[in-house]
């Protein structure tokens, strides 16, 4: 057989579904072999939209997501969505054509080092070198991506070496387990807990990782630990519950800053500093000498001067947590959390405040997201764009499962979410999928829209739109007391939708919100639902959340 025929069954061997991606000359004989195999290639408008389309696909499923460029344009067009992959842990492998062996060593008509441009945003890079490795690199690309912390994994395949003939055959999978936790280190974590008057879990990305957020279920309902998760570890508890204490991340002081400064005991569960450096929300260990930290996760804690771990358990997170369950089964916990409910009661107050808001000519935030949590279901999912919306995103929009708002805040890319809206409905095609843009991320992808319409991933796109880079407005004004020009036009995104093929509402009034979003979610095709927003919001919430008192 052809090589790009073995490439294309090591892919299989995977259990690849789909490889999203542009096309080029120089992977030709890959496309040709995907044609007879099981996979289905989505044909995207842009690489970058490929690669975040696979990134989602990765963090829903917890198999490698897969994207497929040409040689130079092609792979540098891909960059972004790698790069965002790879630093908010979501396992991908890309794939990359290449020019022929026999021209790589000089001057060539699009010939650059591809491999060297991958290897910083990548978990591991490798190019066929030849025929006989296509098996091995496959596997290996395969396993890294997928092995803790997942990743980003790289394959190059040249066109020449793509037509050579070989009788290889794939590599068997064999799926590895995930080393367990050290059972007396897992003592010492339980024997500092039990001596804890006020002990806090700071839920991060890995708590949602597979059986990860149902022993933290059962570990809080034994404990009545309250739960404070970043931006990525939505859903690690239910909103509903009387141990969710919301989320951290935004730069000024919140309830939740608040409630992890009162601890004595900090858990960190699958936390990743790239996720909410511990700078922001430790920067009183110089004067809380008491304050403990044990660090869960499936690695060994970044070294971090803010973050001075005390015991670290390593290994399996859901298997250390149920080892954690299985400890203290039994025993008497007794601990002073009173204000902690006193918390989540200020907060859910705080969510309410605007859901009844009738207002014209631009809306409220707090009541956009009022209205969306209403009509999106416990499974359906929400994919944040990056921007001033993230924040309200974040601190307004609270989850039931694992994996149901989906937020870039490792690498924070801006074009992330009508991308990753197409992945995420092609994995879940039965859920609401809603993609949440500000005017300015939406138009960096916007091309994904036909890609939408034409394979039938009838998603939502809410843009709000304020005609100018709100959040790059918001740091400036808050940091210098003004900012620099940032103001730009937009499209009737009405219009710009039907011209799709889509169908285009817009929302000029608050209550009228709710219908459209419903409406939205009833039509047969995508949609693009844009509203005014009303951004004097956000100097009002710094504000507000900067004069927030201590003595819960």
């Amino acid at each position: 057989m052809k090589a790009a025929v073995l490439f294309v069954e090591c892919l299989e061997n995977e259990g690849v579904e789909y490889i999203f991606g542009v096309p080029g000359e120089e992977n030709a004989e890959v496309m040709l072999a995907l044609e007879g195999s099981s996979i289905r290639f989505i044909l995207c408008r842009h690489e970058q939209g490929a690669a975040f389309m696979a990134d989602v696909y990765g963090r829903l499923t917890g198999r490698p997501g897969v994207c497929l460029g040409t040689l130079g344009p092609g792979a540098t067009n891909l960059v972004t969505g790698v790069a965002d992959a790879n630093m908010d842990r979501a396992p991908l492998v890309v794939l990359t054509g290449q020019a022929d062996s026999t021209r790589q060593h000089k001057e060539s008509h699009q010939n650059m080092d591809v491999v060297a441009m991958f290897r910083p945003i990548t978990k591991w890079v490798q190019p066929i070198l030849h025929t006989r490795n296509i098996p091995e690199v496959i596997r290996k690309a395969f396993k890294t991506a997928v092995q803790e912390k997942p990743g980003a994994c790289h394959v190059e395949l040249a066109n020449d070496l793509a037509a050579y003939e070989t009788d290889n055959k794939p590599v068997p999978v064999h799926y590895v387990r995930r080393p367990v936790p050290d059972d007396h280190i897992v003592d010492m974590a339980l024997d500092l807990l039990l001596k804890a008057k006020k002990p806090i879990i700071l839920a991060g990305n890995g708590a949602l990782r597979t059986r990860a957020a149902k022993q933290l279920r059962r570990f809080v309902e034994k404990t009545k630990i309250g739960v404070v998760s970043t931006f990525m570890g939505k859903g690690a508890v239910s909103r509903l519950s009387d141990q969710c204490l919301f989320t951290i991340g935004l730069q000024s002081k919140d309830l939740t800053w608040v409630a992890l400064d009162e601890s004595d005991l900090i858990i960190t569960l699958g936390y990743d500093l790239v996720e909410y450096p511990p700078m922001i929300w430790n920067k009183c260990y110089c004067h809380k000498k008491d304050r403990k930290i044990i660090h869960v996760d499936f690695l060994p804690a970044e070294v971090d001067d803010h973050y001075r771990v005390d015991v670290e358990i390593v290994g399996d997170l859901a298997h250390a947590l149920w080892m954690l369950n299985q400890k203290i089964e039994g025993k008497s916990v007794s601990f002073d959390l009173g204000y902690q409910g006193e918390m989540r009661q200020r907060l859910l107050k705080d969510f309410m405040e605007h859901k009844d808001d009738d207002t014209q000519g631009s809306i409220r935030p707090q009541k956009v997201l009022w209205d969306v949590r209403e009509v999106m279901g416990p499974h359906d999912i929400l994919l944040s764009d990056v921007g001033a919306h993230k924040m309200w995103v974040a601190r307004y929009y609270h989850c039931d499962e694992p994996n149901t708002c989906l937020i870039s805040n490792g690498f924070c890319s801006m074009g992330f979410a009508l991308p990753g809206a197409v992945g995420a409905k092609i994995v879940h095609p039965e859920r609401k999928v809603l993609a949440v843009c500000g005017d300015g991320g939406f138009l960096m992808n916007l091309q994904e829209l036909e890609t939408a319409r034409r394979i039938g991933a009838n998603i939502v796109i809410m843009v709000w739109e304020d005609n100018e880079y709100g959040l790059i407005k918001w740091k400036q004004q808050g940091q210098f007391g003004r900012h620099t020009d940032l103001r730009f036009n937009n499209p009737d995104f009405v219009k710009l939708a039907e011209s799709f093929d889509c169908v285009g509402l817009r929302v000029e009034r608050s209550c009228d919100l709710k219908p459209a979003l419903e409406k939205a979610f009833a039509a047969d095709r995508p949609v693009v639902l844009a509203l005014p927003i009303d951004y004097r919001e956000n100097v009002k919430l710094s504000d507000r959340l900067g004069s927030i008192q201590c003595n819960l």
